[in-house]
């Protein structure tokens, strides 16, 4: 499993890209998706990802809806307008971050990757 320390940076990006190719979710439904997605190895602890939905919507890049669903309200997340945007440049950054990582991964003694 990747420990929260490394999944830190990464959330908000996570998030994005869930709820923009798999439509309107609630929490547990995206917590779910990424651990399916990742085979377990990411799990998104409440304490981690409701902190990150709140603080998306109150930058006005997610908006939501509530729903009763068993005698209890569900509230579903999705993307804004203004979050279209930010998701293409949330996700290029992650791309770049993660090549960037792969150099410093692969790198071998005595070699230069200039």
């Amino acid at each position: 499993m990747i420990s929260g320390e490394l999944l830190k940076g990464s959330l908000k990006t996570i998030v994005l890209k869930i709820l923009k190719e798999e439509g309107p979710l609630h929490g547990y439904a995206i917590s779910r998706r990424v651990e399916e997605l990742t085979g377990g190895r990411i799990r998104l602890t409440y304490g981690a990802l409701y902190p990150v939905l709140h603080k998306l919507e109150s930058e006005n890049i997610l908006i939501t809806r509530q729903e009763n669903f068993n005698n209890r309200t569900r509230v579903y997340y999705s993307i804004s307008p203004k979050g279209h945007s930010v998701i293409e440049e949330k996700v290029q950054e992650m791309k770049e971050y993660i090549e960037s990582l792969q150099k410093i991964i692969e790198l071998k003694p005595g070699l230069n990757y200039a």
